[in-house]
């Protein structure tokens, strides 16, 4: 059940049960431009699934927001990765955890001309997410986290037990996911005919519109 309380951002922000949708049980907050709201909402996770950058952001030491890039897998709802025991990204975490975590998948790059530069597109679709970062301290939890990291980014290893003494220079942070939305834009017409085409196909990506 999705509970109203005065300290929740959604409603601080005027957002009402009935505007949110889900993925996953997570909260979707409804964009401004609803005509580029990824609603198929497979298309999320599979960014989630295949994406293989994403950026944290941070409330650093003076409040400024910080980005970082880096490796994550998404497991069960959650977004997990890992990184040194110390660190600039683990200091903002104790410090205030509410992050921020973006991914985005570059689809094509459509020329201008001389006579038309503004026919100058970039097509993309991307997911940003809103949530709180928990430092895991629980051991199956760790090597739950570690084995879904594997499985992205090198599936065709079989690999054996971790070793402790990697393990314990390991942190492992999972963000508990509060609210998500995904968006999207293929272009219009036959322009998003061809990308959905090659997005169907599975063409390398990003590709070059003449």
């Amino acid at each position: 059940m999705w509970v109203k309380s005065p300290l929740s951002p959604l409603f601080q922000r005027g957002v009402t049960p009935e505007q949110l949708l889900t993925i996953n049980n997570q909260k979707v907050l409804p964009l401004r431009k609803s005509n580029k709201k990824i609603t198929d909402d497979s298309v999320v996770i599979d960014l989630l699934n295949t994406c293989h950058t994403g950026r944290l952001g941070t409330v650093g030491t003076d409040g400024r927001p910080m980005v970082k890039p880096l490796s994550f897998a998404y497991c069960e709802g959650r977004i997990y990765f890992h990184c040194a025991r110390d660190g600039e990204k683990l200091d903002d975490i104790k410090r205030d955890n509410r992050v921020c975590f973006e991914v985005d998948l570059p689809i094509a790059y459509v020329k201008g001309t001389r006579d038309n530069p503004c026919r100058a597109e970039y097509l993309y679709r991307s997911v940003i997410a809103n949530g709180q970062a928990v430092i895991v301290e629980d051991r199956a939890e760790r090597l739950l986290a570690l084995d879904c990291l594997m499985q992205k980014y090198q599936p065709e290893v079989e690999h054996g037990p971790y070793p402790e003494e990697k393990l314990a220079l390991t942190c492992i942070v999972r963000i508990d996911i509060e609210e998500m939305s995904g968006k999207e834009d293929l272009g219009r017409g036959e322009l998003r005919e061809l990308v959905l085409r090659k997005l169907e196909e599975k063409s390398q990506l990003p590709f070059v519109i003449e």
